[in-house]
C-alpha cells in the first residue's frame, strides 16, 4: 500500500470520527455534569432525634424478633420515606402505668437529657391504667367505674406532655391509643369496648389541648384481628377458643409481629399527615 493511500485512509478515518462526534452532540442533549454544594445538601439525610416513652408496647413485648416492637419499624419507615438519619432512645417499660411513666420522667436524667434534644416523641400509655381498674373492681365492673380513673389519668397525661416539653416546647408528640384485647381474657365483660372507646376519647381530648400533640388510634386496627374479624375461633374437641391473629399467641394480650407493624403504619400515617406542621426547614 502506497503512502498516498495510507494518508488518504487516515484522513477519511479522522474526518469520519469528527463528524460522528459532532452528530452525537447534536442528537444527544447536553447535561450539566457540574454538581454544586446545593446538590449534595439536597441528598444529605436530615438528622432526627427520636424518643420513645411508654409501657410494654414501646418496649415491644410480644415481638418475637426481639427488636423492640413498633419502634424500629417506625424508624425504618422514617428513613425510607423521608431520608432521615435517625438516632433514638427507647424508654418503654412493661407494666408501667401513667403514674409510673411520669415518675420515671421526673427522676431519670437520661430521659430528661434525650427529651431536651428530641425532634420527635411517641408515647404509649393507658393500657395498664385500665388494667389497674379492672383488677381493683373485678367483681363490680361497669362503665361508670372508669369515669373517675379516666379523669385522673387525663391529669397525669397532661403532666407527661408538659414535662416532655419542659426544655423543648415545640416537641411533636404522638400518643397512641389503647386497644381492646380484654374480650379474649374477660369475655363476660360485654361493655369492655365502650370502656376502651371512652378511655381513648379521654386521651384524644387531652392531645387536642396542645399544638403538635397528636392522637393515633389503633383499637379498630388491632382488636378485631388482621382481617377485621372479631377474633378467630379455634375448636379442639368440645373446647372453643377465640383468638386474635394480630396478638401475641403467648399471652393473647400484646401485639405480635404483624400487630406491631400495623401500629407502626398507623403512627407513620399520622406523621406523614402532620409533619409539615412541625418539621424544621
Amino acid at each position: 500500500m502506497s503512502k498516498k493511500s495510507i494518508l488518504s485512509g487516515l484522513v477519511f478515518f479522522v474526518t469520519s470520527l469528527l463528524l460522528s462526534v459532532l452528530l452525537l452532540n447534536v442528537i444527544i442533549p447536553k447535561s450539566d455534569s457540574k454538581l454544586t454544594k446545593k446538590d449534595f445538601l439536597a441528598n444529605k439525610a436530615t438528622k432526627l432525634n427520636y424518643v420513645a416513652i411508654g409501657d410494654s408496647l414501646t418496649e415491644g413485648v410480644g415481638d418475637t424478633t426481639g427488636q423492640g416492637g413498633f419502634v424500629p419499624l417506625l424508624i425504618q419507615s422514617l428513613i425510607e420515606s423521608y431520608n432521615y438519619d435517625v438516632s433514638y432512645s427507647n424508654y418503654g417499660v412493661s407494666g408501667n402505668t401513667s403514674n409510673q411513666i411520669l415518675k420515671r420522667m421526673k427522676t431519670q436524667e437520661d430521659i430528661q437529657k434525650d427529651l431536651k434534644k428530641a425532634d420527635l416523641m411517641t408515647l404509649t400509655v393507658g393500657g395498664n391504667d385500665v388494667m389497674a381498674v379492672i383488677r381493683k373492681h373485678l367483681t363490680t365492673l361497669k362503665v361508670s367505674t372508669f369515669t373517675k380513673p379516666a379523669t385522673q389519668y387525663q391529669g397525669r397525661l397532661r403532666q407527661i406532655i408538659t414535662l416532655a416539653r419542659k426544655e423543648n416546647p415545640d416537641l411533636p408528640i404522638y400518643v397512641l391509643g389503647i386497644y381492646n384485647p380484654f374480650y379474649l381474657n374477660f369475655p363476660e365483660m360485654t361493655e369492655m369496648q365502650e370502656i376502651i372507646d371512652n378511655w381513648n376519647n379521654s386521651t384524644q381530648a387531652v392531645t387536642k389541648e396542645y399544638n403538635n400533640v397528636y392522637f393515633v388510634p389503633i383499637n379498630d386496627l388491632l382488636y378485631k384481628g388482621i382481617d377485621g374479624e372479631e377474633g378467630v375461633v379455634q375448636t379442639s374437641g368440645e373446647q372453643t377458643t377465640v383468638l386474635n391473629d394480630a396478638l401475641f399467641s403467648g399471652d393473647h394480650f400484646h401485639p405480635n409481629n404483624i400487630g406491631y407493624q400495623i401500629m407502626a403504619n398507623a403512627v407513620m400515617e399520622e406523621i406523614s399527615e402532620t409533619k409539615d406542621n412541625w418539621e424544621k426547614n
